[in-house]
């Protein structure tokens, strides 16, 4: 069955962390195996990986922080700096296209187009993974830190952006992020105004507490969580409680489950020693369930996996071997009792449909 992945830092990876992405994961990781650093020699994401588990589509990041506290390859001392990097992100993703790997897909009729010539390539008696359409990226930007001001937004969106989360972790330009109590910046309510002149989504995810709430007062466009978790199984910032998420779902909008074993089970400390705990993709069907039982449907939850972002394999579930895995969600799901319509709405119906009426509408 064709997945759709509602995050995934593909620039990020191959650029500031240095991995050609057109070989694949096991390969990566031999060329890794003596490189020092977090999640090295662990990757799960490439482009081969993502053609043998189906993924016809994700939605991939520029990202590129400028919040004052400057890190390696994320956090930059200046916007200009994070606006140059982000650049360089994006044209990454047009390389890729030029020399036919993939499409940025910016509009419901190419959508529709590559999902159905996808779909018949998944029909096919015996689909060769190695010779699969080419694999379609939504573009959007983790942290709008790299917008210089918001009526450069207009030039985002030319250049194919078509979903931005204000925020990343830290106090970003126009809104709080994980680990902080701020709301939003000055020039948020006005990056926000033109986030919905424009039509580009408003991702959720990362947002503070008070910048969610500010943001949706701001905001009367399509809203989503590409990747949250629920805060009901995992108390902490980084996932929504029951309150925010019914608040998504009140804008029709859809919520990624992600994968990360610390966002899955409460108790995980990444980087610390946690073999007493042992964690499932099982793990992120019970979130599926919970944001199925609070939607009274199966229409708003997604996966939206953040497979390699800034972690690998010892991060997540330990069935989970390369994103080529997520078809493991099929078993998963038809176990708890979905039916094949619900299966594949989570795997990739409720993606596509968002996009089809932010599009359309």
């Amino acid at each position: 069955m064709l997945v759709v992945d509602g995050h995934l830092d593909l620039a990020l990876n191959a650029l500031q962390n240095n991995r050609d992405l057109l070989l694949d994961a096991y390969t990566m990781r031999v060329l890794e195996s003596s490189a020092p650093g977090k999640g090295k020699a662990k990757g799960t994401v490439a482009l081969p990986d993502m053609r043998r588990g189906r993924v016809a589509l994700c939605f991939t990041t520029v990202c590129a922080r400028c919040t004052g506290s400057a890190a390696d390859h994320i956090d930059f001392g200046s916007p200009m700096q994070a606006y140059g990097i982000a650049q360089g992100q994006l044209a990454y993703y047009r390389a890729l296209e030029r020399e036919g790997h993939v499409r940025v897909i910016t509009d419901s009729e190419s959508l529709d187009r590559h999902m159905d010539q996808w779909h018949r390539w998944d029909s096919q008696p015996v689909a060769d993974p190695l010779n699969t359409p080419p694999l379609g990226l939504v573009v959007s930007m983790e942290s709008a830190d790299p917008v210089m001001a918001p009526e450069q937004l207009a030039e985002w969106w030319a250049q194919g952006l078509r979903l931005i989360g204000p925020a990343h972790f830290g106090p970003g330009r126009y809104a709080g992020g994980n680990g902080t109590n701020l709301g939003l910046g000055e020039n948020g309510p006005e990056l926000l105004t033109e986030m919905e002149r424009l039509g580009i989504i408003l991702d959720m995810t990362h947002l503070s507490d008070e910048s969610f709430w500010q943001a949706l007062d701001h905001y009367d466009g399509r809203v989503i969580a590409s990747h949250t978790n629920s805060r009901g199984l995992v108390p902490h910032q980084r996932e929504f409680d029951d309150a925010q998420l019914r608040a998504i779902l009140e804008r029709d909008g859809v919520i990624g489950v992600t994968l990360g074993n610390w966002q899955l089970l409460h108790g995980w400390i990444v980087g610390a020693e946690n073999e007493h705990l042992e964690v499932t993709l099982d793990r992120a069907v019970d979130h599926i369930d919970y944001i199925c039982q609070l939607a009274g449907d199966s229409k708003h939850v997604a996966i939206g996996s953040d497979l390699d972002g800034g972690v690998g394999t010892d991060e997540f579930p330990i069935d989970l071997d390369t994103i080529a895995d997520l078809q493991r969600f099929q078993q998963q799901l038809d176990a708890r009792g979905y039916s094949r319509e619900a299966v594949a709405d989570v795997l990739h119906g409720n993606w596509t449909e968002m996009l089809r009426r932010s599009w359309r509408s």
